[in-house]
């Protein structure tokens, strides 16, 4: 049985995480029999949860496993519903999975493989040509807490700025929705966002519109963790075979994407045409697939510094990041192909 740990203090972008755990009083304690629910953004940066999705990969992997699927516009909301149980794996930027890890004491999931780097950066409008130019502007990111929220408010404490988390301060940041960021930006309620691809490539497509920061220039080698897989403890716990499973599912996707771009593009922007309505274009969406780099490495070592930078900004208070990785299925399966091995925290 799950016991409930006691309230402790937490920052405003966990808030959420933490009232998940005050009602649920832990995370799920077992995964569903015979099922297994995938939560994942309708972003390129989580391609291969696109590509395995519509080419029914997860689901032959998956076998006999009743295979469902929700998606998200935010880290936060995902790790919510991992918290629940309403989903047992999803795919994750870092920051989510460690406020995930921070808020459940290490309990309620774990990172069992990488899934994309880079593809995120800072879209202004064409008057702002320098950095000292944000000053007094608004600029919005996905989601409070979320990966791209805690890189713009680094980048301000970089440049010695003060923000909060009302929208307030030397430049104004407000989270919300991609699709809603990418509306506010064309009639001008916004001045630039700090986004993942598709959305970063559709702002550029606007007329008046440049690249000011592009994130991989603030990372040491150009690479850092854009996307994990995740998988809630009790998965891992109860049904080890079930997570082998996705994660050969997983293996197949990001080889796919990343070894096939023309049917990667097909089976992307048909997907994303079912998620969200309307047919991405396919120009916009091939440019952006090309700006991420898709890997099953989780590049460990950007967790370390992603989370150091989050507690810098207060988003985040200490925390111990050891056992977050669960690798050992992953590199069981990269051993049968004669594959190299990846690495988390302890090598």
């Amino acid at each position: 049985m799950c016991v409930p740990s006691p309230p402790k203090r937490i920052a405003p972008a966990s808030l959420a995480l933490g009232l998940a755990l005050a009602v649920t009083g832990c995370a799920a304690d077992a995964a569903e029999d015979d099922a297994l629910t995938l939560g994942y953004f309708p972003n390129l940066t989580h391609a291969p949860a696109l590509v395995g999705v519509e080419n029914g990969i997860f689901a032959e992997a998956l076998g006999d496993t009743a295979f469902d699927t929700r998606t998200f516009n935010g880290g936060p909301d995902a790790v919510n519903a991992l918290f629940s149980g309403e989903i047992d794996a999803a795919y994750l930027g870092p920051s989510p999975a460690v406020n995930g890890w921070f808020q459940s004491e290490g309990r309620a999931l774990h990172i069992v493989a990488g899934a994309a780097t880079r593809g995120t950066g800072l879209v202004v409008r064409d008057d702002i040509t320098d950095v000292e130019d944000l000053v007094g502007t608004t600029l919005a990111t996905p989601q409070l807490g979320g990966t791209q929220d805690v890189a713009l408010r680094w980048f301000a404490r970089e440049q010695g700025w003060e923000v909060d988390t009302a929208g307030g301060g030397d430049l104004s940041i407000v989270p919300q929705a991609n699709p809603e960021t990418v509306d506010a930006f064309a009639i001008g309620e916004i001045d630039g966002a700090w986004v993942p691809e598709p959305y970063l490539g559709r702002l550029l497509a606007e007329d008046d519109a440049h690249l000011l920061v592009d994130e991989a220039d603030l990372w040491p080698g150009g690479e850092f963790v854009t996307t994990h897989l995740v998988v809630s403890a009790a998965l891992l716990r109860d049904h080890p075979e079930r997570v082998e499973d996705l994660l050969r599912g997983h293996i197949q996707a990001v080889d796919l994407v990343d070894g096939d771009p023309d049917t990667a593009l097909r089976a992307v922007s048909a997907h994303l045409e079912t998620l969200t309505g309307g047919a991405p274009d396919p120009d916009l969406t091939a440019a952006g697939l090309d700006n991420i780099t898709f890997t099953v490495d989780p590049a460990a070592h950007s967790l370390l510094i992603g989370a150091d930078r989050a507690e810098a900004i207060g988003l985040l208070e200490p925390v111990d990041l050891t056992g977050i990785y669960a690798l050992d299925p992953l590199n069981a399966l990269l051993a049968e192909d004669g594959r190299e091995r990846v690495a988390g925290l302890e090598g």
